[in-house]
């Protein structure tokens, strides 16, 4: 892995993928003691940043492996990204997904012509389902994190922070990247060693599901006691990825960790300040930087919103939580 992957994962995806801005508010700032600035990738396709990997590992295969198909697991975010790939693409994909997966995840992914193929997350194993269909359909298997490709174009966005850092005059910052298996962090974190050395990635997480956190801080990766059970379910995974996590050992500083009620705050504070439409597990960052600011130093925080992917009833339970 490296910054020319990256750029070349960024030509690729010029004219396909939006340029999220960085927004500010005054009214977030006065929480977090320091000037807060949102990455809303939750106003990219398919409604995450997923998007960008998605077609990064797609458009990067040879025109006759494509041609055959595609296969990924997801808790919905990464399933949509491949999905919308491969439909531009005008391949098929078989998308693995948790049968307790968000309902509009669910529903939207099928919308975008994929196959949609459930698992129990707490019985079955997703990587043994998706190597057997891989296998017996001749299918590329696209990784949600650990494939290169992946994690070059989840690193486009990095190389969007570093522009708008420069241009809004950000000169040392942390950037709290929404963190499950690493590959929108390890791709970040790639990118501004080279474009903006002096801004430090930090990963974010459910407290119960700090996987990444406790492996920076052992030096080792560790495994999540349980697979599911936090509402933050885009960015649980089972532990950091083998391709992801020695990127992160090498680039980014201490993990972060919040709660789930932290999250829905962040939720409503992303829409009440910003108008934008966040999912708990694409709010921990924001999370972090309103509620963990002695953990935080400078001025300036930089936070990604990963996703906007929420079921209504649980974007209501989010808004309750400022009334």
């Amino acid at each position: 892995m490296n910054i020319d992957m990256i750029r070349a994962a960024a030509r690729r995806l010029e004219g396909h993928v939006r340029r999220t801005p960085l927004l500010n508010s005054p009214f977030l700032d006065d929480i977090a003691g320091r000037r807060v600035w949102v990455k809303p990738e939750c106003l990219q396709h398919t409604g995450s940043f997923k998007f960008r990997g998605g077609w990064s590992a797609v458009s990067a295969l040879d025109p006759e492996v494509r041609a055959k198909g595609v296969i990924a697991f997801s808790s919905g975010n990464h399933a949509q990204g491949v999905a919308y790939a491969a439909k531009l693409h005008g391949v098929p994909a078989v998308i693995i997904m948790p049968a307790d997966a968000p309902r509009l995840k669910i529903a939207n992914t099928r919308a975008l012509g994929a196959e949609v193929v459930l698992y129990d997350r707490m019985s079955e194993d997703r990587d043994a389902i998706g190597a057997r269909l891989s296998e017996d359909r001749v299918l590329t298997l696209i990784k949600p994190f650990d494939n290169p490709q992946v994690i070059a174009g989840q690193g486009t966005t990095g190389l969007e922070i570093a522009q708008q850092a420069a241009e809004a005059g950000i000169e040392n910052a942390d950037v709290i990247v929404c963190c499950g298996g690493g590959g929108l962090t390890s791709g970040i974190a790639l990118a501004l060693e080279v474009d903006a050395p002096t801004l430090r990635v930090r990963s974010a997480e459910p407290e119960a599901f700090d996987d990444v956190a406790r492996s920076l801080h052992t030096g080792q990766i560790q495994r999540n006691a349980n697979s599911g059970g936090s509402i933050c379910d885009a960015i649980v995974t089972p532990q950091p990825g083998n391709l992801t996590f020695p990127i992160m050992q090498r680039l980014c500083g201490p993990g972060l960790a919040v709660s789930d009620d932290e999250a829905l705050q962040a939720v409503a504070h992303a829409f009440n300040r910003l108008k934008l439409v966040a999912e708990p597990g694409g709010a921990v960052a924001l999370a972090a930087a309103l509620f963990r600011t002695d953990q935080i130093n400078g001025s300036d925080v930089i936070v990604t919103i990963s996703g906007g992917n929420v079921d209504s009833d649980m974007f209501a339970r989010a808004l309750a939580t400022l009334d």
